[in-house]
């Protein structure tokens, strides 16, 4: 399947809440609802990480919390970690050490893996333990259902939901004819 579109169907668009890299005046907003056990999501960070590359300043990467919680256990816990690492200011750094430790991602990994970043471990582990972070995860997890994302990963490109292949080529041929639209 080549790289297509489908209508627009994002219900919120990307703001100011959402974690973004790259400018906000990009011609390509490119948005990702993830779930950070997801091993699809872990099998698509390198690809994604090589296509912000290739874009450069031309597009806008955003990440929104989609935790599958029936099949993904610790998946909920991981996104309030990522949230509370945000509140430090560092959601990416931990963004990808979720995604790259999937398979340790209980409470006490997640603490952990703030103290490595250096963040104040103490306040993520209360940050976890009151679910502090629930309600913006809860949002983004909603705001998906809205724009009919069941799955992980699930991409839109400039508000349009993405369907077609997940291969680096076929996504960046997308965010190209994206950006030629958004001339």
């Amino acid at each position: 399947m080549s790289g297509t579109y489908t209508e627009p169907t994002l219900t919120v668009p990307v703001n100011d809440d959402d974690w973004t890299i790259g400018p906000a005046d990009a011609r390509v907003t490119f948005l990702e609802y993830g779930d950070f056990e997801c091993p699809h999501c872990g099998h698509m960070e390198p690809i994604l990480r090589e296509l912000r590359r290739m874009a450069g300043d031309g597009m806008r990467f955003a990440w929104r919390q989609f935790p599958l919680t029936s099949s993904h256990p610790y998946a909920e816990i991981a996104a309030e970690a990522s949230e509370a690492a945000g509140a430090q200011g560092a959601f990416w750094p931990m963004h990808d050490t979720l995604l790259a430790n999937q398979q340790a991602l209980a409470p006490e990994d997640l603490v952990a893996y703030a103290g490595q970043l250096g963040l104040d471990a103490r306040a993520v582990a209360t940050a976890l333990a009151e679910h502090t972070y629930e309600p913006n995860v809860r949002e983004d997890f909603m705001s998906g259902v809205r724009s009919g994302v069941s799955g992980t990963p699930t991409f839109f490109i400039n508000g349009a939901r993405y369907d077609g292949d997940y291969e680096l080529d076929a996504l960046a041929r997308a965010v190209q004819r994206a950006a030629r639209a958004a001339r």
